[in-house]
């Protein structure tokens, strides 16, 4: 396991991001330092849950593999695909709930930087900013689905990466993805400062437990599950 500096050099930095779209962050980049120990090439295919400004797609699909992403927010995936046309890289950007639209098609490798920051609402949100972080009262509303579809979504051999953070709960991740037939660790972490939605959580956070009175940092983790 590995503790990770975070530096803004990991991803290309001139995209662009419509109104409402998540950008870059620490996470975004935790997960591309994980993703540059993956073998990727021409043969290999990809799929990202949750793109985002495709800042981890193109990352990707820059070493040759056939990449596809998928995004609920129609502002990501319109971003996305700008941001694919203006570096020139084939991207594939779906609109949709990333089950349905990948119903029956298998990957070698699935990345996500999925909605984790616990919420007190009881439902994900349908629209705004908040539908690329706020993730249910545990923050694993959408972990816990990726983790049981993984094994559909993962050729024999495939990899998942999955980030979010540690007061989701990482020991419950590694577990569901053991329970599903996937052999699965943390395989990195680190450390960044709470940001303005934790901060504006913080007396919520505090009452469920899911924070102490002096907490300023959020742990980050990296997850990587092969499915054998």
């Amino acid at each position: 396991m590995s503790s990770t500096a975070l530096t803004s050099g990991t991803l290309r930095g001139d995209l662009i991001a419509l109104p409402s779209v998540y950008r870059p962050q620490g996470d975004t980049h935790l997960l591309a330092a994980a993703l540059a120990h993956e073998d990727l090439g021409p043969l290999t295919n990809v799929l990202e849950i949750g793109t985002g400004t495709g800042a981890l797609a193109l990352h990707a699909a820059r070493s040759g593999a056939a990449v596809m992403a998928v995004d609920v927010s129609w502002p990501a995936v319109v971003t996305a695909r700008i941001n694919a046309l203006r570096h020139r890289l084939p991207l594939r950007v779906l609109h949709g709930d990333f089950a349905e639209r990948t119903e029956g098609r298998r990957f070698d490798l699935v990345m996500t930087n999925p909605p984790y920051v616990p919420a007190p609402a009881t439902r994900l949100p349908s629209h705004g900013p908040q539908r690329a972080w706020d993730a249910g009262p545990d923050g694993r509303m959408v972990i816990d689905r990726i983790c049981d579809t993984a094994p559909a979504l993962l050729r024999q051999g495939g990899v998942l990466l999955m980030v979010h953070s540690g007061m989701c709960g990482p020991e419950s991740t590694v577990e569901r993805l053991t329970a599903v037939g996937l052999c699965a660790e943390i395989t990195a972490r680190a450390s960044v400062p709470w940001g303005p939605v934790l901060r504006s959580r913080r007396a919520w956070l505090e009452g469920r437990g899911l924070a102490r009175a002096a907490d300023e940092w959020e742990e980050l983790v990296v997850i990587r599950a092969r499915y054998l």
